[in-house]
């Protein structure tokens, strides 16, 4: 019985490839072009126009029908609303990882429920394989491009119904694929940054939404060195944009932000990538999610990766008490920071995680 395969094609090479495999398998394919953002249609950062040509023009090709749906009130209610939120608080929020579990495995899975789908896919580089009854989530075999850090909040039933044809391919292997089957997005260049606000100044667009806050930039030792435009416009480990290359101190090295005093709007500053106060050898997490519905074990090592791309880092779940768990480094960890993600993997598989409290 042939397997009707709903694909979210973005217009890029990635989606196209996973599309078009699919047809190669055999499988019925429709294609669903998401429109996610509206606020700024028009705006020159926004790129949903030239995105759903590429991606019709793909379908075109594939040979298969392909359809747009509008899926920015979803959005903006169940990511954006958050991601604001965070902002506000003066944490730095992972809102991709949000509208993989909210709007391309909820929203979009029930569209494409009733469109009659057995499955969905998407262009994500990570696999899924079933044991003894569950479905488990795997790191991609192109370790570069793996994607499961932003899948990590997936649950049994969506991964059931989730296919990522790329989990086992390399990035110049999907290019070349692409280019051989003659789609013309073969060579185009994958987007970067939040999904809503493109390569746009961050600063600039946050302002539209945030009310501008400034305050005090002081060192570790509570000096004040300079002025900070409102905490939420910076993050931990952040090097560029602070303003103050002149202020220099008897080490003459750069500075980077390495935390936030909200209480009193201040924003501490230090000298040097290796200060101590930019370094943590534990961290705490709220509002867990584990993929297979059970919790790790608390006595034995794992790796866990507290931002996008970084390596593994051995630690143990020290403490887990219903929606918090510690996680204990063997090796103190580079700017911890609060509202992102810490992702949990036993070789490679992703056992889940959470928010860095």
């Amino acid at each position: 019985m042939t397997k009707h395969v709903v694909v979210g094609m973005s217009g890029g090479v990635d989606s196209s490839v996973s599309a078009l495999l699919l047809k190669q398998r055999g499988c019925e394919v429709t294609g669903l072009f998401m429109k996610n953002w509206e606020d700024d249609d028009d705006d020159e950062y926004c790129s949903s126009r030239e995105d759903l040509i590429d991606a019709v023009s793909a379908a075109d090709v594939i040979g298969i029908p392909i359809e747009a749906v509008n899926f920015a009130k979803e959005y903006k209610e169940r990511v954006f609303g958050y991601f604001l939120r965070e902002y506000e608080a003066g944490r730095t929020p992972n809102p991709d990882i949000l509208c993989n579990s909210e709007i391309k495995f909820k929203a979009f899975l029930d569209h494409a429920t009733r469109l009659g789908a057995d499955a969905i896919a998407m262009g994500h580089y990570a696999r899924v394989r079933e044991r003894d009854g569950l479905f488990q989530l795997l790191k991609a075999d192109d370790a570069s491009k793996d994607q499961s850090y932003f899948l990590h909040r997936l649950n049994q039933a969506q991964l059931s119904g989730a296919m990522f044809p790329l989990g086992e391919l390399l990035k110049t292997e999907v290019r070349e694929i692409a280019r051989k089957h003659g789609l013309a997005n073969h060579a185009k260049r994958d987007s970067t940054g939040i999904c809503f606000i493109g390569e746009r100044p961050f600063r600039e667009f946050l302002n539209r939404y945030l009310p501008t806050q400034p305050g005090d930039m002081v060192t570790h030792e509570g000096k004040r060195i300079g002025q900070h435009q409102g905490l939420a416009f910076y993050t931990l480990g952040q090097r560029q944009g602070l303003g103050i290359g002149g202020a220099k101190e008897s080490s003459g090295e750069p500075w980077y932000v390495a935390g936030k005093d909200t209480g009193n709007n201040r924003l501490i500053v230090v000298q040097g990538h290796g200060h101590p106060a930019l370094l943590r050898p534990s961290l705490d997490a709220v509002d867990l999610h584990w993929i297979s519905g059970r919790a790790p074990d608390t006595a034995r090592d794992y790796g866990a990766t507290i931002r996008y791309r970084q390596h593994d880092a051995a630690c143990r779940i020290a403490a887990l008490s219903g929606d918090t768990a510690a996680f204990d480094f063997r090796e103190p960890q580079w700017a911890v920071t609060p509202g992102q993600s810490a992702v949990v993997y036993d070789g490679e598989i992703c056992l889940g995680g959470g928010i860095i409290a």
